[in-house]
């Protein structure tokens, strides 16, 4: 049996396409995290997320012969689809929720990573959180290249494929949405700063 993982994205899909199950299989395996990622980022929300993978894929198996290699990777192409469903789903559902508990695997890293005391950790924990509510703040052009650039690692040239702009497009508005999270961030930054000094002195007089 043919090692389905050697082949490129490329060929999978046309095996895919000519019905081969386990091109889709391992397709599936290969690319929905980045995409199940990238909505949930977008979203805030697991069931929106979930919804939008499986949008995602069952459209490349209706439409996959649109894709088009010469105009990028399919990766790129599959996030773009994304983009479109994540973002009919937050017009319709007027969306802009924090993310709760769908942070785990960053928790749990962070617990791994050192070992913190119980008030290192519950700090660290809310400027995650509070990290994640302002990027969720963001108006979805500014949002969406501050998740396909910042927290996906896409580069510029498939940022501005997947969405359909140039890449001065790209740089402008990732320049304004870092603007505006330093805005949205630097209260919560002076207050944990005013805690941390009131967590000090009540030690220095314990």
């Amino acid at each position: 049996m043919t090692l389905k993982n050697q082949f490129s994205d490329n060929e999978l899909l046309r095996l895919m396409l000519a019905g081969d199950e386990d091109a889709l299989a391992e397709l599936y395996r290969r690319r929905q995290p980045a995409v199940y990622r990238f909505a949930l980022q977008m979203s805030g929300s697991k069931s929106i997320a979930e919804d939008v993978t499986q949008e995602v894929f069952l459209f490349l198996m209706r439409e996959g012969h649109v894709f088009d290699p010469e105009r990028g990777a399919l990766s790129a192409f599959l996030l773009g689809v994304a983009r479109n469903y994540v973002l009919r789903r937050l017009r319709v559902d007027q969306l802009l929720s924090p993310l709760g508990d769908d942070g785990e695997e960053d928790g749990a890293g962070l617990q791994a990573s050192i070992d913190l005391c119980p008030l290192d950790d519950l700090t660290r924990a809310e400027t995650i959180e509070t990290v994640r509510r302002a990027v969720l703040s963001l108006p979805p052009k500014y949002r969406e290249v501050v998740v396909l650039c910042e927290l996906q690692d896409v580069s510029y040239v498939e940022t501005a494929d997947i969405l359909g702009c140039a890449i001065g497009t790209v740089r402008s508005r990732l320049h304004r949405a870092r603007a505006l999270l330093l805005t949205k961030l630097r209260p919560a930054e002076s207050v944990a700063d005013a805690d941390s000094a009131s967590v000090k002195s009540a030690r220095c007089f314990a």
